[in-house]
Order: structure tokens, then sequence, then C-alpha cells
């Protein structure tokens, strides 16, 4: 069982079993709760997956995550394919920590998705 996580900090996570188009298989995913339910122990965790791949069509959504820490390929975060996860398909971690900058990238096209947030408006 995961015992301590932060927000923005990368996991690998058991994504399986999976249905049609969603993230599957073991990747890692980007912890999206906020630090005061984490400390809480809550369960299911908010989580957004990662992918090695970037096609064409998606790239609008897609926000690049250098190599950092144990995470040692580039990747991207799918905000379109958040989902939360109970802590127990939480691995290893973290792999890395996302920066603050990063962070808004993520939330921004995140709150776009669900409606929440006009894609366009630029990040202060």
């Amino acid at each position: 069982m995961v015992e301590v996580m932060r927000r923005g900090e990368v996991w690998l996570a058991r994504l399986n079993p999976n249905t049609g188009a969603e993230a599957g298989k073991v990747r890692p995913v980007l912890i999206l709760l906020d630090d005061a339910l984490l400390s809480t122990g809550m369960s299911p965790v908010l989580c957004i997956p990662l992918t090695s791949k970037l096609f064409k069509n998606l790239d609008s959504l897609r926000i690049e995550i250098t190599p950092r820490g144990r995470l040692l390929k580039p990747c991207y975060a799918m905000p379109e394919q958040a989902r939360a996860l109970d802590r127990n398909r939480l691995g290893e971690g973290p792999l890395a920590t996302l920066t603050l900058k990063e962070m808004a990238q993520i939330e921004r096209v995140f709150l776009a998705c669900c409606g929440m947030a006009d894609f366009l408006k630029p990040i202060h």
C-alpha cells in the first residue's frame, strides 16, 4: 500500500483492466489530488496517465514532461484520460516531481477538457 504521495509527483500505476480507449497497462501517472486530501489517506486518488506516444490529432491536449529523477524518457500528460485510482493500484514512486509551471499547463488543459476553462486564456 502506498504511504506518502504529493500532488505533482509521478508514480507508477496498474491501469488494467481497461476498456475501449482508456489508457491501460503499467504506466506512470501524475498525482492530481490535493495534498490536504492525500494526507488523509483518501482513496481513490485522482491521477492523469502519461504516455510516450504523441498523436497528431491529440497534440493540443498533450503536455510534454521531460526526463528527470527516475522518469527516464520524455512523456506526455493525457489530461482527457484523468481517472480515480485506488491507492492499491499505485506502486513505485515518486519517479519525478513536476514544476509549478508544468502543473499550471496541465491544470489548464484538464479544466478545458472538463468544460471549466477556456483553452486559449494565457497562464500568468
